[in-house]
C-alpha cells in the first residue's frame, strides 16, 4: 500500500464518486480509479460497491477506512517531527457556536500550547462537519446533539468509530413578539402550539430537529432561514422561533422578543472526534482546553 492510494481512498469516501475526488485531488478519473483498483488488488478484496449513484463501501472498506485514517495520521505525524514543523489540528464548528463558544476553546488551548497552530472550519452544515471527522479531514468538530448517544437529536451519524464528549448545556428558549396572543398567557404546554406557525431553517438544522421532538407535526413550519432571519421574522410576529438562549437574551431584554413560557430541554455542546486519531498531536490538549471551564 502507498500513501497516496490511501489518500485517493479516502477522498473516494468522502466525496461518493470517483469524477468528484478526482477533482478534489486535481487527479484524472482514470487516475482516481487506477489506485483503487490497485490498491484492492494488494488487498485482494473489493473495497467499493459501484453502483449508479456512486461509490459505497464494503464491510472491507470500512475496516480499511479507519486503518487508512490511522496510517496518514502517522505519517503526518512522522513528518512533522522529522522536519520539526510546528503541529497543525483542525477544528470545525457550527457556524450557529463558532461566534460564541469557540474562542473561549482557542483561547484556553493557546495557554496549554502556544505552538499549537489551529485551523478552525465553521460550516452550517453538521453533516459536513461529521463528515469531514469521520474521513480525518477534521480532527475534531463542535456541534449541538442531545442524550446517551450520538445522533439522538434526530440525525444519522457516518459510519466511523466516533467518541464525543459534552462539554456544556446549551439552553434553548420559545420566542415571539410582545404583542403575540401566546405571550400573554401565565404558562403553556406542547398542546397549546397547535397549529401555531414556527418559524424554521433546514430540516437538519438543530433547532428544527430539537423542534420536532418538541411539538411534532403539531405546528405549521414556515421557512425562514438562519438563526438571524428567524430571531428577525419572530420579532416581526410572523411566528414563534425555538432558538439558543444566547442567540435572543438581547433582544428579550430589549423589549423585541419575548420568551414564552414552555418548558424547553436544553441540547448539549458536544465535542465529536474519532476514536483512533486520539494520538494526533495536540488533539489531547483541544479535549482538555474545551472541557476546562471558561475564566
Amino acid at each position: 500500500m502507498e500513501l497516496r492510494q490511501l489518500r485517493t481512498f479516502e477522498a473516494v469516501v468522502r466525496h461518493g464518486t470517483v469524477t468528484d475526488a478526482a477533482n478534489a485531488l486535481d487527479l484524472a478519473p482514470s487516475t482516481v480509479s487506477e489506485q483503487i483498483r490497485v490498491l484492492e488488488r494488494s488487498l485482494d478484496v473489493p473495497l467499493f460497491s459501484r453502483g449508479p449513484k456512486g461509490m459505497t463501501l464494503t464491510p472491507a472498506g470500512h475496516r480499511m477506512l479507519t486503518w487508512s485514517s490511522r496510517l496518514l495520521a502517522q505519517a503526518d505525524q512522522a513528518r512533522r517531527e522529522v522536519t520539526a514543523t510546528s503541529p497543525a489540528l483542525r477544528l470545525g464548528a457550527l457556524e450557529t457556536i463558532a461566534a460564541t463558544h469557540v474562542p473561549g476553546v482557542l483561547s484556553r488551548l493557546a495557554g496549554r500550547r502556544p505552538d499549537l497552530a489551529v485551523d478552525v472550519r465553521s460550516d452550517t452544515a453538521r453533516d459536513g462537519l461529521l463528515a469531514a471527522v469521520a474521513a480525518g479531514d477534521l480532527e475534531a468538530a463542535l456541534l449541538l446533539d442531545t442524550g446517551d448517544g450520538l445522533g439522538e437529536l434526530g440525525f444519522t451519524p457516518p459510519p466511523a468509530a466516533l467518541n464525543f464528549l459534552d462539554l456544556e448545556p446549551v439552553p434553548l428558549a420559545l420566542v415571539a413578539a410582545p404583542a403575540h396572543p401566546l405571550a400573554r398567557r401565565p404558562a403553556l404546554s406542547s398542546d397549546d402550539l397547535r397549529g401555531e406557525t414556527l418559524l424554521v431553517n433546514v430540516p437538519a438544522c438543530s433547532f428544527w430537529l430539537a423542534g420536532e421532538r418538541l411539538f411534532g407535526s403539531s405546528v405549521h413550519r414556515v421557512r425562514a432561514g438562519g438563526v438571524p432571519v428567524m430571531r428577525a421574522w419572530a420579532e416581526q410576529n410572523l411566528g414563534v422561533a425555538l432558538l439558543p438562549e444566547f442567540a435572543v437574551a438581547e433582544r428579550i431584554a430589549a423589549g423585541a422578543l419575548t420568551r414564552l413560557p414552555l418548558d424547553t430541554p436544553d441540547l448539549a455542546l458536544r465535542l465529536v472526534w474519532r476514536a483512533d486519531r486520539e494520538a494526533v498531536p495536540g488533539l489531547r490538549d483541544v479535549l482538555y482546553a474545551t472541557a476546562a471551564p471558561a475564566t
